[in-house]
């Protein structure tokens, strides 16, 4: 009998928002006239735009006539779809060569875990998306948790005293660095000079960034970086991961890029961009040539004013809910705010509690699922996340819920 994968096993829990799911449904099970309103989990709900649907027709009529069918494409994406990466988001500060377009960003994060291996300090952010942390327990690179985390990752609070921007001179030598701007669950968006400080430690210390920027499509301040290669020195030490998921809605279509500079090498003088070719090309055979002619069609001028108008009404959204919760019962009871301004999220501290207490509490008394903070790492205790991703009726009505409960 084969024995378990012990790095799986050194798992402490399940991942948060199955876990999520599960005690909602308990929850409705046990209630089953509750009409439960998500504001959790940060999954589209807006259909897709016209001018994108008439991308993704165009695709599946072509595949329908012997002229227009393929099979197998390149596994690093059509050369078009990778130009228009590289010149309309990018500004050609990379070159489409090095774009490597996926089925997502997830997706791409538990490839680039198996690509660097066991054998690497990890750090992360904290709070932090939980697929970096786990993500790293499954591939053998941290151990069992304990009180403060888990074992063998290094873990930089990000709080209100310090902005959400971490003390980076913590990062050690020769470590694979994830860091998430605008930032899930926090909402909070690094600034140049915050990056410029990231990229020179990474320098310093030999360490590679993981730089996770799905939710760049939501910043609307022309001050703050879109892209860690907007800073000097990020060709030779960051990776960038990017996503169509929230910008366009293909959360179920799956989208996504990472982007791997010529000039990043391993130790050994190996370029990295050699070796990351050689692990897709062998485990992955490409994302969906329909869903990247929908992502082509996303990136001309229709579709861009499109795309602009989908993340103005999640951010729409956002804002309901933080004048929500700076308002009313909140008021007295303490609650920080922060995010949602360049970001689909909103990050809320509720003094003195914990967070799934929180979590009951809502769902509970006003029927309103969010997420708790402690499902992302140690610094989110007594945070809640709310996600802006929801039809606007609904956020409306959750809103005007929880406007009325007051907290003990």
């Amino acid at each position: 009998m084969l024995k378990r994968n012990p790095s799986i096993a050194n798992l402490s829990s399940g991942y948060l928002f199955p876990e999520i799911a599960k005690r909602r449904s308990a929850y409705a099970k046990a209630h089953p006239d509750a009409k439960i309103i998500s504001l959790g989990i940060g999954n589209t709900t807006e259909p897709l735009t016209p001018h994108i649907v008439d991308g993704l027709t165009a695709a599946v009529h072509n595949l329908g006539t012997p002229e227009g069918y393929s099979g197998y494409g390149d596994e690093a994406g059509l050369t078009a779809l990778r130009e228009k990466i590289a010149h309309v988001l990018y500004n050609n500060l990379i070159r489409s060569d090095e774009v490597f377009v996926s089925d997502g960003a997830k997706c791409d994060i538990g490839r680039l875990q198996y690509l660097f291996g066991p054998r690497v300090n990890v750090v992360v952010q904290d709070p932090a998306y939980p697929v970096y942390v786990d993500g790293s327990v499954m591939i053998g690179a941290a151990g069992k948790s304990g009180a403060t985390g888990y074992r063998g990752i290094t873990y930089l609070p990000c709080t209100a005293s310090n902005g959400f921007f971490p003390d980076v001179s913590r990062i050690k030598k020769n470590s694979l660095v994830y860091f998430c701007s605008p930032n899930n669950p926090t909402g909070a968006v690094a600034t140049r000079p915050q990056l410029e400080q990231l990229v020179r430690q990474a320098q310093k210390t030999g360490s590679v960034i993981i730089f996770d920027s799905a939710y760049s499509a939501f910043i609307r301040d022309p001050q703050l970086p879109k892209s860690i290669y907007e800073i000097d020195g990020a060709r030779t030490c960051a990776i960038e991961v990017n996503s169509f998921s929230k910008p366009i809605g293909f959360t179920g279509v799956r989208l996504g890029w990472t982007i791997v500079p010529s000039e990043l090498t391993f130790a050994d003088g190996t370029p990295v961009i050699r070796d990351w070719s050689r692990l897709t090309t062998t485990i992955f055979n490409g994302a969906s040539n329909i869903a990247q002619y929908g992502g082509l069609a996303s990136l001309d001028e229709t579709g861009l004013a499109e795309t602009r108008l989908l993340t103005d009404y999640y951010l729409e959204n956002a804002s309901i809910i933080r004048k929500t919760l700076l308002s009313g019962p909140f008021s007295p009871a303490g609650v920080e705010v922060y995010g949602g301004d360049n970001a689909p999220y909103v990050w809320a501290r509720f003094p003195g509690k914990k967070s799934w207490d929180v979590f009951d509490f809502f769902l509970d008394s006003c029927h309103v699922v969010c997420t708790p903070g402690a499902g992302f790492g140690p610094a989110g205790e007594s945070f809640i996340r709310f996600s802006s991703f929801g039809h606007r009726e609904q956020v409306l009505e959750a809103c005007n819920r929880l406007s009325q409960v007051h907290l003990s």
